[in-house]
């Protein structure tokens, strides 16, 4: 990281992009076909306009030869990183991956399949210089199959709930984020990073810019239907205790429900004068027993959950090689 000057402030005016240096993290899975153009696309905006940059490539366990197309790019290319993951963790472990490496004042994700075109970045950081924390990019047009764009309004609506997403705020994987939030995301114990959760969890202003979203050119996206659930699963076992909560208020319920029907069991026997020796104390001791089982079960499962937080390892994935490219000659 360089030395920097003030960040910018909301409401003093613009600062000037070019006082700053940006880190670029690309998680590549199964791009062997597309990455390298993705790669010389950025490194021309980013020269073009003259501003200190890096770019940082992350291999998320392809199984074809992204990484032999990657590695390569970074023993030739001056400016570029790659990073090979021991195997395939998924898209937010390979972020928190590449901005361990990063370096930059801020730090731009984007995809490497040029659905986010390198030429919009610049939006992000005009954007960013107006003082704010973190900048999602907003797809005029999203590019992409109906069930995700269904995924993507459910996946808003859990943020909103869990992260106190703003009703007028709408969140991507194309965003930049201040060297502070990063910081704070690289620094937090948790086994299951989300970057958006915790972009929205570590940050105070926010703001959009429109972007375009382009078809991808080759091959299809990797972000399919199973990935979308488990992310679902992540943000709602990960950041939330509503799954817990609510097993645990179901539980309570139960448990009422027991105790009534044992005071039933009761009353039926007094009136009903019922036959069957014993079989009224043994319904009422099953009803009372069960009742208190649930009950417990979910009070020792809200603990579990809290200590599990508490001891979670910081260390999301494992590095198998990494390559650092020939020093670049930044612009200023």
């Amino acid at each position: 990281m360089t030395d920097a000057p003030s960040r910018p402030s909301a409401g003093t005016g613009p600062a000037d992009a070019r006082d700053f240096t940006y880190s670029v993290v690309i998680p590549v899975f199964n791009s062997e076909q597309i990455v390298a153009t993705t790669v010389d696309r950025t490194l021309a905006v980013f020269r073009d306009a003259g501003l200190r940059h890096e770019l940082i490539l992350v291999n998320d366990g392809s199984e074809d030869r992204s990484w032999a197309v990657v590695s390569e790019l970074a023993r030739t290319t001056p400016g570029v990183v790659a990073i090979d993951l021991l195997t395939n963790y998924g898209q937010h472990h390979a972020n928190v991956a590449g901005m361990r490496e990063a370096t930059g004042d801020y730090v731009i994700t984007m995809d490497d399949d040029l659905q986010n075109p390198p030429d919009q970045a610049l939006l992000l950081i005009e954007r960013a210089m107006e003082g704010y924390d973190v900048v999602f990019g907003r797809f005029e047009t999203k590019q992409a199959a109906g069930y995700r764009r269904i995924g993507s309004k459910m996946i808003s609506m859990i943020n909103r709930r869990v992260f106190g997403q703003p009703s007028n705020l709408t969140v991507s994987n194309f965003r930049i984020l201040r060297r502070d939030v990063v910081t704070r995301i690289v620094t937090s114990r948790t086994a299951h990073p989300y970057i958006t959760g915790q972009a929205l969890m570590y940050s105070s202003q926010r703001a959009n810019v429109d972007v375009r979203h382009d078809p991808r050119p080759v091959g299809s996206s990797n972000y399919n239907l199973v990935r979308i659930v488990r992310l679902v699963m992540t943000i709602l076992f990960s950041y939330s205790s509503f799954p817990l909560r609510l097993g645990a208020l179901l539980g309570f319920v139960l448990a009422g429900l027991s105790f009534l029907f044992g005071a039933y069991l009761v009353i039926s026997r007094v009136v009903n004068d019922t036959r069957v020796p014993g079989w009224t104390s043994l319904m009422v001791l099953l009803s009372i027993f069960n009742g208190f089982s649930i009950a417990l079960l979910s009070i020792l499962g809200e603990y579990v959950v809290r200590t599990l937080n508490a001891v979670s390892d910081p260390v999301t994935s494992h590095v198998a090689e990494l390559v650092r490219g020939p020093a670049s000659e930044q612009p200023g």
